[in-house]
């Protein structure tokens, strides 16, 4: 069975960078993404990429968070740069299996913490 296996998680302070990355053990998506999660809320979408290239990133992370896929090494990375207090929660790499905009496949997730 496929595998999303994320890393790069920890604690950062505000404006610092952090380098998520999911790596997809036994296959193959064309169709991912990453989702953030914050204590008490409800999951919410950061970025989703189809195939190597139409990369969407959601409004509340533009300008700050970039999302692409290494196929040599077969993952998919989040890029945060200036990081927010805000952004603390764990990330969820996840795969939309069918490329039909419901993910259906999910990492067990890694935390970051962001401090002021």
């Amino acid at each position: 069975q496929v595998q999303l296996v994320e890393s790069g998680g920890g604690s950062v302070q505000t404006g610092q960078s952090l380098r998520l990355s999911c790596l997809i053990v036994g296959g193959a998506y064309r169709c991912m993404g990453w989702f953030h999660q914050a204590p008490g809320n409800e999951r919410e979408r950061v970025a989703s990429i189809a195939g190597l290239s139409y990369p969407e990133v959601a409004d509340s992370f533009k300008d700050r968070f970039t999302i692409s896929k290494d196929a040599a090494r077969n993952t998919v990375d989040l890029q945060m740069d200036n990081l927010k207090p805000e952004d603390s929660g764990m990330y969820y790499c996840a795969a939309d299996t069918r490329c039909n905009g419901r993910f259906d496949r999910w990492g067990q997730g890694t935390q970051v913490t962001v401090s002021s």
